[in-house]
């Protein structure tokens, strides 16, 4: 061990850390202090439920289980004690390696073996040496499960080790060293489990779902220990030999300090209220509605049988799901000790709009620790995460709608910006810090709220890193999911593989949606029931409105409970048969065709007032849309949002200035404000408009899209109640919000859904969707009462059957087509689903104690699937506006110069990135065709991908730009976004 160094001693001249803190920090003390901050975690995250039950599976009780898993936490970086990771460091390497005791192969300090994967070669047989019990299958074997576990702390679980593999394991991993290198993790475990105090054995295993619960502690343990701010006030002495009396001293101190850097981190529980007296009066200062009335009145004493479950609502648009939802993670949360919530959202728009309401919501209803983040890719750039107002530079980052530049001023200190994860942060808390610990990178789920897309918990079932660590920010949270109706094949088997871990977990769950068939509903509760331990399967048939709640604890399902209404509704259905002439750029328009129909149905918008949404299906028909109706209304266009535009084609701080702006004019009307007809004003838009955005229109016109969808879209039509004084005289009947459905046809009057929508929507839905819409012409549809029976009718078995017996002449003819366009729809169903279930990781009971199924997906080629499948191609392209002086900028008013120089701070890349627009993959030149990047962005996670966009002014024309992407030309504006030409 060295001249004068004890054998009997742990060898502090073993480095654990050193980036940073100008000495080495010997790796003995880095074991203690994740102890001692997983002792701290372990009080302040699991609740009294989940600490019992991890006793239970130990075979211990619940002190000795505190002290035993904390001491597995402090091993988890006894793989540091190897040649290569030491020989990181050669001037305290050189020492050891000249200590004749510490033998190793001859190359083995210039092995690529990590540190992590060597704990887990190492302490199987270490924790078999003090006596862990042993058995016959590896993967089973307790001593095997916790070297996996630990060895998964960056993130990934590696192949299990074979018992003959790891008895001999020099042999198979050289990197491992002999002699000291071996005798020193030895004496570090025995050090370890002294200094903690873990001598009890535990006799049982560990489960997939306690495995997930301890992995979260032990990451976050480890992370906080890395900290510089933690470690410099117990940096040992020059004269620190590592002695046990020093060890126990170090450890003592640890212990001090771990709880106060847990709480500073912002890392706790948040309180729900307690059961004595709570009704839905005491969260929210309205008056439920029957929906809201029945889940306050019935979920409770259901809830207070089981503890835990999944709650399924059902419900049109409006009819006050989100506060319904809230009630029930109050109760659930309460009744199954969650620390916190998680809202999810189909897009960032949507978690954008969401993130004040829980934050409020928290304010008012919680206690405890209410630290919460906003979790998606582009939350930094989020306006509703800023908590002070904006300063002068972010008023200057704005992406001015009038056109005109900023007026000069003093220049301003930038503010701190909120960063995405990977390099940054995507988080933001509510009263957190700037520099708060759970903005960091990937440490968004380890607070207590949370509101963001709903990809952010999709992860946790995709074999990327930390995926784990998703589960384990779930495990203790009511995690609500709205629009669960929005998600195709790929992604609804994806959340029914959540749903499982979630049912393992015994998290509460609520699903929010307005428009799911009973064969989905039925999915996503045996998903539940079956990761619950309970495989017998169920029959849902949903009650529209209304809800259901599946136990936790017994797998019982409740009877659906159908609800009222006081929003009964009659959409008044027009289905307008049209030529599609969307890419006509003739002055007139063709009889019969789009554009004529939608100058007849917005007609009355423009002469008499009032609002209009018009959706359409692709980004591009949008912009022709919104160009070929400012010509029709000229008037119209030439008043400020007169006719606006919204799509995901404009840079993101634009597109959130338009968000904003439509929801100014679209939005609730302002209570004790009198409410009035509105100014003539259209909306031309994408799908974009059509989940969570709380928008009403007076006329919603749409292109054809299957029918869950359009009853999504037409939520939007007179949304809230604002009476006959606050409707055009063409809209005054609220009861019957009108919806025109714009079909495209061919010359013989057949569905014939244009080429240049792609693959966006499926033919055969969109087939079957128009032909039960032609049903409802003149009678029109009722909402509630028609909904759920057409929902399921789209999908429909004998659809073709029925179709055949209809009085159409084309009858037979139009049920082959639709056959066949059937059988292609079942197929590609099939392969997403299948591709979904062999990327995504096993169900909890299938991984057996070998961990490595959380870091795997079933398929060969996972990455390439993930890339496919997950729009990881989807490009990003950053506008460069040249200016006359010869300067370039990031905006096209000359203000912002594009950052030159070394590698950009903070502020600089939020705004980069802000003015990034998406693109769609194939409109990418080659990467050796791209302009090339500044060298600094390319190591930097969020610009290394960006494609730059030299535009110049457009020839003759003020207000657009032009450059080359690929082998086209593209066009910017203000007003229309990016589109190529």
């Amino acid at each position: 061990m060295g001249e004068g160094k004890d054998a009997a001693l742990v060898d502090v001249r073993l480095w654990g850390k050193e980036r940073g803190l100008g000495v080495p920090y010997p790796v003995v003390c880095h074991l203690l202090d994740t102890a001692a901050v997983f002792q701290a975690l372990w009080d302040a995250l699991l609740g009294a439920g989940e600490r019992r039950e991890i006793a239970a599976e130990l075979g211990l009780d619940e002190a000795a289980a505190r002290v035993v898993v904390a001491f597995w936490a402090g091993l988890h970086d006894l793989g540091k004690i190897i040649p290569p990771f030491q020989a990181q460091v050669p001037g305290v390497f050189g020492a050891v390696a000249g200590d004749a005791s510490y033998r190793a192969a001859a190359g083995a300090s210039a092995l690529r073996f990590r540190h992590e994967l060597a704990t887990h070669w190492a302490v199987v047989s270490l924790l078999a040496e003090i006596g862990y019990p042993v058995e016959r299958r590896q993967a089973g074997s307790l001593p095997h499960q916790v070297a996996q576990w630990l060895g998964g702390h960056h993130g990934c679980f590696a192949d299990v080790v074979l018992a003959r593999q790891a008895a001999v394991a020099g042999r198979y991993q050289p990197g491992l060293g002999e002699g000291g290198w071996e005798e020193q993790r030895r004496l570090h475990l025995l050090e370890l489990r002294r200094v903690v105090g873990a001598e009890a054995v535990p006799a049982g295993q560990l489960t997939a779902a306690t495995a997930v619960r301890l992995y979260g502690l032990l990451v976050l343990a480890d992370w906080l220990a890395s900290d510089t701010g933690w470690i410099a006030p117990l940096l040992p002495g020059p004269a620190w030999e590592g002695r046990p009396g020093q060890l126990d001293e170090h450890f003592g101190r640890a212990v001090r300090a771990a709880p106060g850097v847990v709480r500073a981190a912002r890392l706790g529980r948040a309180g729900f209220p307690s059961a004595d007296g709570l009704s839905f009066g005491d969260l929210f200062p309205f008056r439920p509605n029957a929906l809201q009335r029945d889940v306050a009145e019935a979920l409770p004493p259901a809830v207070e049988r089981e503890g835990s479950g999944l709650v399924v609502v059902t419900a049109p648009t409006g009819d006050g799901k989100t506060e319904a939802a809230l009630f029930a993670a109050t109760v659930l949360g309460r009744a199954s000790g969650a620390r916190g919530l998680y809202f999810a959202l189909p897009t960032m728009a949507t978690a954008d709009a969401m993130f004040p309401r829980v934050g409020e919501f928290a304010e008012r209803v919680l206690t405890g620790e209410r630290a919460l983040l906003l979790l998606h890719g582009a939350a930094w750039l989020s306006t509703v995460m800023d908590g002070t107002p904006a300063t002068g530079q972010e008023e200057a980052d704005r992406w001015h709608l009038d056109h005109a530049p900023p007026s000069p001023g003093p220049p301003a200190q930038p503010a701190q910006p909120d960063v995405p994860e990977g390099e940054f942060s995507a988080e933001l808390g509510t009263a957190v810090e700037a520099d708060a610990w759970l903005r960091q990178n990937r440490r968004g789920f380890a607070a207590p709220l949370g509101a963001g897309t709903v990809d952010q918990v999709l992860a946790g079932v995709l074999p990327v890193r930390y995926n784990a660590l998703r589960l384990f920010g779930l495990a203790d949270k009511v995690l609500i999911v709205d629009e669960a109706h929005a998600y195709g094949p790929w992604m609804q088997t994806l959340m029914v593989r959540l749903l499982e871990w979630l049912g393992a977990l015994r998290a509460p769950v609520v699903l929010l949606s307005a428009t799911l068939t009973g064969r989905t509903v039925t999915a996503l509760v045996d998903a539940y029931r079956r990761g619950a331990g309970f495989t017998e399967p169920c029959q849902v048939q949903p009650a529209y409105p209304g809800w259901l709640f599946a136990g936790a604890r017994t797998g019982q399902v409740s009877e659906v409970r159908e609800v009222g209404t006081a929003r009964e509704r009659v959409l008044d259905l027009t289905v307008r048969p049209v030529v599609w002439d969307c890419d006509d750029t003739a002055v007139q328009p063709r009889e019969g065709g789009r554009r004529s129909a939608l100058r007849e149905v917005l007609a009355p918008v423009a002469e008499e007032g009032g609002t209009a949404l018009v959706c359409c299906t692709t980004v591009a028909e949008a912009q022709r849309t919104y160009r070929d109706l400012c010509r029709a209304f000229p008037e119209l266009a030439g008043r400020e949002g007169g006719i606006r535009l919204l799509h995901s084609r404009f840079p993101g701080l634009l597109r959130q200035e338009v968000t904003a702006d439509c929801q100014a004019a679209y939005g609730k009307p302002a209570a004790g404000l009198p409410v009035t007809v509105r100014p003539a004003s259209v909306l031309v838009a994408t799908q974009i408009v059509e989940q969570s955005l709380d928008f009403d229109f007076d006329l919603v016109v749409s292109d054809l899209a299957p029918l869950a969808l359009l009853l999504q879209r037409a939520g939007r039509g007179r949304r809230h109640a604002r009476g006959a004084e606050g409707r055009p005289a063409w809209a005054a009947c609220e009861e019957r919000p009108p919806l025109v459905v714009l079909e495209p046809v061919d010359s013989d009057g057949a569905t014939d859904p244009p080429r240049t929508w792609g693959d966006v929507y499926d033919h055969s839905l969109l087939l079957r969707s128009a032909a039960l819409l032609r049903q409802r012409t003149g009678s029109g549809i009722a909402v509630p009462g028609d909904v759920q029976h057409l929902v399921d009718a789209v999908y429909a078995e004998d659809f073709t059957e029925h179709l055949q017996q209809t009085a159409r002449a084309d009858a037979e003819s139009a049920a082959r087509r639709l056959s066949v366009l059937d059988q292609r729809r079942e197929g590609a169903r099939v392969v997403e689903e299948t591709l979904a279930a062999m990327t995504g990781i096993s169900p909890p009971y299938q991984v057996r104690g070998d961990l490595s199924r959380l870091s795997k997906g079933t398929a060969e080629g996972v990455g390439e699937l993930l890339t496919t499948r997950l729009g990881a191609d989807t490009g990003r392209v950053l506008l460069l506006f040249a200016q006359g002086d010869g300067s370039t900028t990031l905006d096209e008013h000359g203000v912002l110069p594009l950052p030159a120089g070394g590698r950009p701070a903070r502020d600089v890349v939020r705004r980069i990135v802000a003015r990034a627009v998406p693109v769609p993959g194939t409109w990418l030149p080659a990467a050796a065709a791209r302009p090339e990047l500044p060298r600094a962005w390319q190591s930097m996670s969020h610009l290394r991908d960006l494609v730059l966009l030299p535009l110049t002014r457009s020839p003759g024309d003020t207000t657009s730009w032009s450059g080359q992407l690929a082998d086209r030309e593209v066009k910017f504006s203000c007003a229309t976004g990016l589109e190529r030409i």
